[in-house]
């Protein structure tokens, strides 16, 4: 997954974004705005749909979070590792595992110069059944 360049002013950190990113932690596979504003309202904390998608934003423009669209266009949010990697997501239940795969980088690479781009960003999601959902089914 390609991470955006981070902010060039660091933002003020904010309870709302400090909410979020700390309920992003203890999550396992990609959470929505809608799933994580529940999951804030289940603990009592004030913290406003529109705030929590601002705050989610911000985070993404500062390499905190990745963001994965569904076929639908709907965003859900991770807070994943600093370095560049691709998911593998369970369609069950949702979980997620970080891959690195240098033959990936190298291939993006390769056919990118081919056709002459630069600048060239890229990301890899693979989208299947983990072990536990298919011994479960």
């Amino acid at each position: 997954m390609t991470r955006p360049e981070p902010a060039e002013t660091p933002r003020r950190q904010t309870r709302q974004r400090s909410a979020v990113l700390a309920l992003l932690e203890e999550q396992d596979g990609f959470r929505t705005a809608q799933d994580l504003h529940a999951l804030l309202r289940e603990r009592s904390e004030s913290v406003g749909l529109a705030t929590v998608y601002r705050a989610l934003q911000a985070l993404v423009d500062d390499g905190l979070v990745d963001v994965l669209r569904s076929t639908d266009g709907e965003a859900s949010y991770r807070r994943c590792s600093a370095v560049h990697h691709h998911h593998l997501v369970c369609r069950s239940c949702g979980r997620t595992v970080e891959v690195a795969d240098p033959p990936v980088e190298r291939w993006a690479a390769r056919v990118a110069a081919e056709h002459g781009f630069a600048e060239v960003q890229h990301q890899v999601e693979v989208f299947g059944t983990c072990p536990a959902c298919t011994a479960a089914g």
